[in-house]
């Protein structure tokens, strides 16, 4: 090797700081999830008369059921968007596969904001929405991934999984800008007018937190890890080609986090829709809840992934899964008109969520070595999204219409918490990984 190479690879490599790192890897995330929520609030409360309107009229629980399924229509285009933007993020870098990443999802949201509805275009709407919605996925995509990549590779050894809650940390975030501004309009705005023109709003603000990650991006530095891999010509040219030999793990990862995503849009999307219009909450005092809620998932994301630094991901996970399925067969006893009932199916909810949710940060790019990480890591997240997430809305709400009512609903995260409990058996516990390799 020459000289010239050899100092190439052993100069230290410049590592951005603690803020900065938790800023880059953040910020996206809490956009992603902010427009995630902004579009089931929507969904769940006025598309279902803005988009389907001559249904609406005549049967409104089926126009319901008709907004769940575009809101699907995300997930579906995000193991697209995982390919596309894993193929460039394993080749190119994380950086700039971060911006245009944001940028994409983005511009999908704001246009939301701006479309005519059913009186205006006629089913036109709904084909212009599902493309939005597509757009919107192929970015969300592409976002996840990227920011855990950004957090664990920088993090110490001993401490990546914590470092790798700070992308997850995003979602409560977003949860509470986007149940915030909902409520804050809910509360000074007529049913009339949200109909009309509030229901916008939140998708047209999105547009400056994206100005603000933008900002951030464009000042953080590639990762430490990668840039040593791509010095050291360790990078894959080909990244979804060379992925195919770690098939079990994308399975694997793919399941394990299914669990995840199903509790999440029960909480948080199909339970509010369930809440005002089965059990006749009023929207804002149901919002209000999912709010104070929504701090128990903040709080045990750390403290899971504290954990999962000192035991190890895989008993955090065995355990907060199991409490998962437990949890599952209260549901019908704990969905009825009482506050007190409701609060507390939303704080143990919010609690397992964010002990699930916490240490993927960390689980998922520990399946895959470095030259394949991003698209490794990105492709299981998404189609744990469309495994656990993208019908859960739809899922739930069939099962409540049907002959099993609210107890479906329990069984449908009780079936899913038992299959993340055997994937989670069959992975190997990753905390002392060499994440360099």
């Amino acid at each position: 090797m020459s000289a010239t190479a050899t100092a190439a690879v052993q100069e230290p490599v410049k590592k951005d700081s603690v803020p900065e790192i938790i800023a880059a890897s953040m910020v996206g995330t809490a956009i992603e999830f902010y427009d995630n929520y902004c579009y089931s609030i929507a969904a769940a409360s006025y598309f279902g008369m803005i988009f389907f309107t001559s249904v609406a009229k005549s049967n409104p629980a089926l126009a319901t059921l008709m907004a769940f399924v575009t809101f699907a229509v995300s997930f579906l285009a995000r193991p697209f968007g995982s390919m596309l933007f894993g193929h460039f993020g394993d080749k190119m870098g994380r950086k700039k596969t971060l911006v245009i990443a944001l940028m994409t999802m983005g511009i999908a949201t704001f246009l939301v904001g701006c479309l005519p509805g059913y009186d205006q275009i006629g089913p036109w709407s709904v084909v212009i929405l599902c493309i939005c919605r597509a757009c919107q996925g192929v970015g969300l995509a592409g976002e996840w991934s990227g920011a855990a990549l950004v957090a664990t590779e920088n993090a110490p050894a001993d401490k990546r999984a914590l470092y790798g809650s700070f992308p997850n940390l995003g979602a409560p975030i977003g949860f509470f800008c986007a149940y915030g501004l909902n409520l804050l309009l809910e509360s000074n705005l007529s049913q009339e007018q949200m109909i009309s023109f509030g229901w916008r709003i939140p998708f047209l603000c999105s547009a400056v937190l994206v100005i603000i990650g933008l900002y951030v991006r464009a000042r953080m530095s590639e990762t430490p890890v990668f840039r040593k891999a791509h010095t050291e010509k360790r990078t894959s040219k080909h990244p979804l080609r060379d992925l195919l030999p770690y098939w079990k793990e994308v399975l694997l990862g793919t399941v394990a986090m299914g669990i995840t995503y199903t509790l999440f849009y029960v909480l948080g999307t199909w339970s509010l829709s369930y809440g005002v219009k089965g059990l006749k909450f009023s929207q804002g005092d149901y919002l209000l809840m999912q709010m104070c809620s929504v701090v128990f998932f903040a709080i045990f994301i750390v403290v899971s992934c504290v954990y999962a630094d000192k035991v190890g991901r895989k008993k955090v996970l065995f355990v907060v899964t199991a409490g998962t399925l437990v949890f599952s067969f209260f549901t019908p006893l704990l969905l009825v008109h009482s506050a007190a009932h409701i609060m507390i199916f939303l704080c143990v909810g919010f609690v397992l969520m964010g002990g699930l949710f916490g240490p993927c940060g960390a689980y998922l790019p520990e399946l895959f070595p470095v030259h394949v990480r991003y698209s490794g890591a990105g492709l299981s997240y998404n189609l744990a999204a469309i495994f656990g997430g993208a019908f859960a809305p739809t899922i739930a709400q069939a099962l409540v219409s049907s002959k099993f009512g609210v107890a479906g609903v329990g069984w449908y995260m009780a079936i899913m918490a038992a299959l993340a409990l055997l994937a989670l058996f069959l992975i190997k516990e990753s905390k002392d990984k060499d994440y360099e390799l």
